[in-house]
């Protein structure tokens, strides 16, 4: 199971470093300097930086509320 997971993980992170490239080529195509094309691409990546860290603490939360039986 251990190793199908890996495999399927590898597999993925092929897409996900295109999409990073596709990400810098759009910011370089930019001559004209547009701000909000800019502020799309800062929020969008500031968006998907938060996601993993807002799940990461609610399952910390929820192991530490079951661990101790704080509630």
């Amino acid at each position: 199971m251990i190793r199908k997971l890996l495999v399927f993980f590898f597999l993925i992170s092929f897409e996900l470093y295109s999409q990073c490239a596709m990400c810098k080529a759009i910011a370089e195509s930019d001559p004209q300097g547009k701000e909000s094309l800019f502020e799309g691409l800062n929020s969008g990546i500031l968006y998907l930086m938060g996601v993993p860290y807002l799940l990461l603490s609610i399952a910390l939360v929820y192991i530490y509320i079951n661990r101790n039986k704080v509630l």
